[in-house]
């Protein structure tokens, strides 16, 4: 009994954190966290953070009081209470109080009167329509605040709008759309401690040479495969060894997966067919650097930090509303989709007037397909977003390490199954990143005569979550550049999904065999997979009306006798009339350019003004269409799509994706090939990573990264940052340590 008490807390604390023990990546030189004593901080208070227009004699000894001043507490904004939080714009989050009011309302509906079960599994703000936000001013009246509720009662799924101010409930019809809402973290929490209740399962476990307290269990999404699974919440769930090590992903207790309904806990089936693979051992598996042998030989690298005299150069008014440099955008956090970025405006250099770029942007959904058909792993087909909830597993970010000292942490306030809410703290970074890029540049040749050397330093303002979902862990960067451009940037670290083996050597394995991945330590093998993250990116370039361009390069020949060259490049501009026009597959050898522009504003010149998406991350699915996998992940099929606006197109997946069959995908709304040529559109980009396991992956992963960019394209009449100055020495400080005092 107390073993079993043991095992439903450990269950517990895995599933409502997820835990990914996301620290330090084991590299050749054993890097160390940063901590606050490691770095000094420089304000223009400090004596020894100096500047040439304030060099003076300081006539103090020489302590750690006067070097170093105390740094700050790195949330530069004072931690609130989030009790008395009020929203300000019509796109704020709902606020703990509008969560507690929405509670009572539902708690009252006929819907909820009875004694059925029920759980709340989204409560977010419905947005008002777009036409009313776009109308909306600061100092306007707030526009009628209303939550989004998906919930489910007596094993129904329902979606329902609540009225805060009134207490009206309007309950949606869902239509025959297959498949479930998101789990709750108490679906994930309950089903992870579930199996301890069967007897064949702890006997499996024992024989399995396990000790029932170093058991570790996962949730795991089953995707969708047939008949046999519709009609019932089911999930599987997969176990490991925790003897000897955190990192428990290293040790899987390979082969046995249990099959259970999620709603009633049954045990379905079990299914064990690994019994003659060994577990694997927990030596060198433990990635904290507490748990780390140093090489005396092995070089550190001295801590870094960027200091800010004056603090940083943005601002976020009334707790959401970030202003920096010629941006503002409104930012929040999201259960679903992580962070959602809205009304992203740039500041004409020329003209001085705020100008429309985005109106909403955020990862739409994550799809994660393992590359073994074999039984205990053929279903790790996921989708982090709609099963999981992106914005539910984001873990509080570590100051130092997630983000640099002068970062400002902002927190969600997400509903729990009951409906009561809870704050995730430090879910969100703001900073601005320095790290000696070059803004713009040119230096003269000595042949012209002119002595010229202009350069100008590029600084960003960058937006960031990092969402641990089991033992992956996801970066997501939205980076703000001044010379308008937006870059969107994905990270990949955390810990491998691996399965045992009885291999301890390459050397073992038969020349046909296929180990559907990497041997990458003894009895471990790290198994091929993909991530695609599609990104919804609602542009609206100087208003909603635009219009999509694939610009096509083409090599043209030069007739006989024209020019000494024979071939040339020429760009062919298509506008897609239709949403067919604007499915988008990359081509190395017919590429293009691809324009979101308003037709109906032009440059001094007559361009049509517009952004263009600059791919990078270009990984496509080459799994068959027809796979059932493929089906739910059909918005892969395509890198870029384009649809007109619809406020109920915005999950990739489908609004309700756990257990769905893939006939509510992006995919298929753009079957209907609808008219998008000069309307109100949203374009969606996928960006792609093939993952074939190496050993450097070993026992955590180094963090690989991809990008693609919102870049503007006749946006601006010239270089938007032509104005700004470069830096001089008088305006940077000198830090010095107590060493060179």
């Amino acid at each position: 009994m107390e073993s079993r008490n043991f095992l439903r807390f450990l269950a517990i604390s895995l599933s409502v954190s997820l835990v990914l023990f996301f620290t330090w990546v084991h590299l050749p030189y054993a890097p160390q966290p940063n901590t606050t004593t490691d770095l000094l901080y420089c304000s223009t208070n400090s004596p020894w953070c100096t500047s040439k227009n304030r060099f003076q004699s300081i006539n103090k000894p020489s302590t750690a009081d006067n070097i170093l001043e105390k740094p700050p507490n790195p949330k530069h904004h004072k931690v609130h209470n989030h009790e008395s939080d009020t929203p300000h714009h019509p796109l704020d989050p709902l606020t703990i109080s509008e969560i507690n009011r929405v509670r009572t309302i539902l708690k009252s509906h006929a819907l909820f009167k009875s004694s059925s079960p029920f759980a709340f599994h989204s409560v977010v703000l419905e947005e008002p329509d777009k036409t009313l936000v776009l109308q909306w001013k600061k100092g306007d009246s707030l526009l009628p605040r209303k939550a989004a509720v998906v919930a489910r009662v007596a094993g129904k799924s329902h979606v329902l709008t609540v009225d805060i101010t009134t207490g009206e409930v309007a309950v949606q019809e869902t239509g025959s759309r297959s498949g479930y809402p998101t789990m709750t973290i108490e679906d994930m929490t309950s089903s992870t401690w579930a199996p301890l209740s069967n007897a064949d399962f702890n006997r499996t476990i024992i024989q399995r040479g396990v000790d029932l307290q170093d058991l570790a269990c996962l949730p795991i999404s089953l995707g969708w495969f047939g008949e046999s699974e519709e009609n019932r919440r089911l999930i599987k769930v997969q176990c490991y060894s925790m003897e000897g090590t955190a990192n428990f992903y290293m040790r899987p207790i390979e082969g046995l997966t249990v099959l259970l309904d999620m709603d009633s806990k049954e045990v379905v089936e079990i299914s064990d067919k690994g019994r003659d693979i060994p577990i694997p051992k927990a030596a060198n598996t433990d990635y904290r650097y507490s748990a780390q042998k140093i090489n005396p030989e092995m070089m550190f690298v001295n801590p870094i930090s960027i200091e800010q005299p004056k603090g940083p150069s943005f601002t976020v008014e009334d707790e959401h509303l970030v202003k920096w440099a010629n941006w503002e955008f409104h930012l929040k956090p999201d259960p679903r989709a992580g962070v959602i970025i809205s009304r992203a405006k740039v500041r004409d250099p020329d003209s001085g007037e705020m100008r429309n770029v985005m109106y909403k942007g955020f990862t739409s959904e994550l799809f994660v397909p393992y590359m073994d058909p074999t039984d205990a792993w053929y279903f790790k087909t996921y989708m982090d977003a709609g099963e999981y909830g992106f914005g539910l597993q984001a873990m509080p970010l570590d100051p130092l390490n997630d983000c640099p000292r002068n970062a400002y942490y902002m927190d969600g306030v997400f509903a729990a199954g009951d409906g009561t809410p809870y704050v995730r703290s430090d879910m969100v970074c703001v900073f601005e990143r320095y790290a000696g890029d070059i803004g713009w540049r040119h230096s003269e040749s000595p042949i012209t005569g002119m002595e010229i050397r202009e350069v100008r330093p590029k600084v960003t303002l960058v937006v960031r979550m990092a969402a641990s979902v089991a033992n992956y862990d996801y970066i997501v960067d939205w980076e703000f550049q001044t010379d308008g451009l937006i870059r969107i940037k994905v990270g990949l670290s955390g810990i491998l999904m691996v399965k045992g083996t009885s291999y301890v050597n390459t050397n073992q394995v038969p020349g046909q065999q296929n180990l559907y991945g990497t041997l990458l330590s003894e009895n471990v093998i790290g198994v091929i997979h993909d991530h695609y993250i599609t990104f919804y990116l609602d542009m609206d370039i100087d208003g909603s009306d635009n219009s999509f361009v694939e610009v096509n390069i083409k090599k043209q020949k030069t007739p006989p006798g024209e020019s000494p060259r024979r071939s040339y490049l020429k760009a062919i501009r298509n506008v897609a009339k239709t949403e067919k026009d604007a499915q988008i597959q990359f081509k190395l050898y017919d590429p293009s350019e691809f324009h979101v522009v308003n037709p109906m504003k032009r440059t001094r010149v007559g361009n049509p003004v517009g952004y263009k998406v600059v791919p990078a991350g270009t990984a496509a699915s080459l799994l068959d269409h027809d796979d059932p996998p493929q089906k739910r992940g059909a918005f892969t099929n395509n890198q870029i799509w384009v649809t007109p606006y619809n406020r109920s197109e915005q999950w990739a997946g489908g609004l309700f994706v756990y257990q769905s069959q893939g006939e509510d995908t992006l995919a298929v709304w753009s079957e209907r090939d609808r008219p998008i040529e000069n309307r109100d559109i949203v374009l969606w980009y996928t960006l792609g990573f093939h993952h074939v396991p190496c050993q450097e992956d070993f026992p955590i992963m180094p963090t690989v990264s991809s990008s693609f960019d919102l870049k503007p394209v006749n946006f601006f009449e010239s270089n938007p940052i032509l104005r700004i100055p470069p830096n001089v020495e008088k305006d940077l400080p000198v830090c010095k340590p107590a060493a060179s005092a």
